[in-house]
């Protein structure tokens, strides 16, 4: 899925349009073998760590009963050459509901030889886990962590 010789942006932009057009099955191949994710606002904090990993999210994500559509993208280039800052919308709904909803997004992603190595991925936790109707759970789950 990925080429070698696509920039950190043109990568990125085939993760947004893999996602909006569900091929989650493929978008792991996006991905290099040792690549990793950090997911810092997901509750808990989230690290998928190797392909394998991420392969595994990506499957569990396309079970949810949600429509995502990457919207409002901006893709800024630093002067890393290899790392690309990724602002972003998701216009959503949850499948088996019909709600819809908004969420913003940034993804800071390095991308060497056609494949992403490294991602830090803040999204709104909280607005999808209320969308899916966990939101209750998970407030819980805060709480028993604190106690």
């Amino acid at each position: 899925m990925a080429g070698e010789c696509e920039s950190p942006r043109e990568v990125f932009e085939r993760l947004a349009d893999g996602i909006t057009n569900r091929r989650w099955h493929d978008l792991h191949e996006l991905y290099a073998v040792d690549a990793v994710i950090d997911y810092p606002f997901a509750v808990p904090v989230l690290r998928l760590a190797g392909r394998d990993d991420i392969q595994r999210y990506f499957a569990a994500v396309a079970r949810m009963p949600l429509d995502l559509r990457a919207c409002n993208i901006m893709v800024r280039e630093t002067s890393d050459p290899e790392v690309v800052v990724g602002e972003y919308d998701y216009d959503a709904r949850v499948t088996t509901t019909g709600r819809v909803f908004h969420v913003a997004n940034i993804q800071v992603t390095r991308v060497r030889n056609g494949q992403i190595v490294a991602s830090r991925d803040y999204h709104n936790h909280l607005v999808l886990a209320e969308a899916a109707g966990r939101l209750p759970a998970l407030l819980e789950a805060l709480e028993q962590r604190r106690g």
